[in-house]
């Protein structure tokens, strides 16, 4: 089988003697090109020129940010290419839609994980989100957001490019932080409309969820939208109040192994849709898997049913 391995070299949670162990041995088993990636999006641009050049896999080393590119790079390959597996190797910090596959978290455990079901055949196909607006469309894997946490997204970014380390810690105070100066916090601009259903206005942060968790603290789940699957449509969760001791319950039970139950006080869910839109009176900022894509006033959201073909 010949494939292309895309290494992320600023991958989080891996160190260059790692990745070559882990490059030695997916080369002990396969017909592999090794390239690396050098700017954003360049994954992107790496997996949709696999497809085109006849490669049956594309493997990639990095986090969440580097798989949203590679499935990018697959789904958009031109219509006569014929799309590669893709299999996924944890790199980064929080690893989220690999940890979803039910890959271990270990980027070394998941390599004889992944090697193994190469051995064997085993693939899934599993679905994806879509964003469409004015700016672009782009396929998501796990999660995006409106409002608090894509706030906390572009301020993780900001410190990242002054030298910060990315982890669990900077994320929660950062987010902790905005919390309490409350500008974004406590802006209930948003609204959320599900084709034939009434609309849900002053809300004050919006997540839509292809899996869950949406995210770890740590090694802790966080799971605003515990029913969802990635064999199923869209969930979503919106913030209706935004007090704090309101805002601390929700995240106590985020925090628990059953999740945020799907209706309570301060907040509104939906389970398994085929479409959401999101609006904002004013530009908010806007992540998917953890990646800050600027301010916008609104995004069109789709479930995509079985569009990827992953070994795992």
């Amino acid at each position: 089988m010949r494939a292309l391995f895309i290494v992320n070299p600023q991958a989080t949670t891996t160190t260059p003697r790692a990745r070559d162990v882990i490059v030695r041995a997916i080369a002990s088993d396969l017909d592999v090109d090794l390239v690396q990636t050098e700017y954003r999006d360049h994954a992107k641009e790496l997996a949709r020129q696999a497809a085109v050049e006849g490669y049956e896999l594309v493997i990639s080393l990095g986090g969440d940010g580097t798989v949203n590119e590679v499935v990018n790079g697959i789904l958009t390959a031109p219509p006569e290419a014929e799309r590669p597996a893709y299999a996924a190797l944890p790199g980064g910090s929080a690893n989220v839609f690999i940890r979803a596959l039910g890959l271990p978290p270990d980027p070394v455990e998941a390599t004889g994980a992944i090697l193994e079901a190469l051995r064997t055949g085993s693939q899934r196909t599993v679905g994806l989100g879509r964003i469409d607006g004015p700016e672009d469309g782009r396929y998501f894997t796990f999660c995006a957001g409106f409002g608090w946490d894509a706030e906390v997204v572009h301020e993780v970014e900001r410190q990242r490019r002054r030298g910060r380390r990315a982890s669990p810690a900077l994320y929660m105070g950062i987010a902790l932080q905005m919390f309490l100066k409350g500008e974004e916090v406590r802006d209930p601009s948003l609204e959320l409309e599900v084709p034939g259903r009434p609309l849900s206005k002053e809300l004050y942060l919006a997540l839509v969820t292809n899996t869950t968790p949406w995210t770890y603290a740590g090694t802790l789940p966080v799971q605003p939208t515990p029913r969802s699957r990635l064999g199923l449509g869209l969930d979503a969760f919106a913030l209706t109040q935004a007090d704090a001791l309101t805002t601390a319950d929700l995240l106590r039970r985020m925090l628990s192994p059953r999740g945020v139950p799907p209706a309570g006080r301060g907040y509104v869910t939906w389970h398994n849709e085929e479409r959401f839109t999101i609006r904002t009176r004013r530009p908010r900022a806007f992540q998917i898997d953890g990646e800050y894509l600027g301010h916008r006033k609104q995004v069109d959201f789709r479930s995509i049913p079985k569009a990827l073909r992953m070994v795992c």
